[in-house]
């Protein structure tokens, strides 16, 4: 009875550690680009248009530009590229659909075949390629799986990565912009929340990847920083030569 107990615990905490994170969501990827896009573009705009001796005005109204247009530009071409690649995945899915359709028998030796180069006995592997190719849907998704790596069931949205690309961008190039907004009259506190912005950003990002949160923050500090130096440079010097 101890031993019974003891195997049922440990297949319960085994249960509960062995979970895996969503990696086919669609909405990680365009909202952490879509963050660290807006802090890092919006606030190396901002600083080479300070570079150039501006005044306060024409900063905030080039910060809030390039919100606007960021966002909608990210949300844009999140939507148009998911769209594209989801109908590309559906015209491969009506493919192998027809060829269940018209070849049933060629596809089941096929699902077969793969199993057996899998290392699954002949016999076993024809069987169950059998039982599985008796649901018309069934095969269609292990299909799918086995000859294109991908889950029909489980497709990227478009409207999910538009939305959050937009969201991720706006918030992300909202903090350049926002000590401005509250009364700051000189550029490095915009700067420095920026900069705050990109270590926090990467911070999070390490909860959902294998890297270690200070080196994350740390990367996407040095890479905000390096492109709000160039520009800031970039803009003093072209200022200079306009003037």
């Amino acid at each position: 009875m101890a031993v019974i107990e003891t195997q049922a615990a440990l297949h319960e905490a085994h249960r509960d550690n062995h979970t895996h994170r969503d990696v086919n969501g669609g909405w990680l990827r365009p909202a952490v680009f879509g963050a660290m896009d807006g802090l890092v573009s919006n606030l190396a705009l901002m600083t080479g248009v300070a570079g150039g001796a501006v005044s306060q005005q024409t900063i905030v109204i080039t910060g809030l530009a390039g919100l606007a247009a960021g966002a909608f530009s990210m949300a844009a071409g999140e939507y148009t590229s998911v769209a594209s690649q989801r109908e590309l995945v559906e015209a491969e899915l009506d493919v192998e659909r027809r060829e269940l359709r018209k070849h049933p028998q060629d596809e089941e030796d096929e699902l077969a075949a793969l199993y057996v180069a899998r290392g699954v006995e002949p016999d076993l592997a024809r069987e169950v390629a059998r039982q599985l190719s008796q649901d018309p849907e069934q095969a269609l998704e292990i299909h799918a799986r086995e000859e294109l790596g991908i889950d029909p069931g489980d497709l990227p949205s478009p409207l999910v990565a538009a939305v959050s690309s937009f969201g991720s961008f706006a918030l992300g190039a909202l903090l350049p912009v926002l000590p401005y907004l509250l009364g700051a009259t000189v550029l490095w506190p915009a700067v420095l929340l920026a900069l705050a912005g990109l270590f926090g950003c990467g911070a999070v990002v390490a909860k959902v990847t294998a890297r270690s949160w200070w080196y994350s923050g740390l990367r996407q500090l040095v890479l905000g920083g390096a492109a709000a130096g160039v520009t800031y440079a970039l803009g003093s010097l072209f200022g200079t030569a306009v003037g």
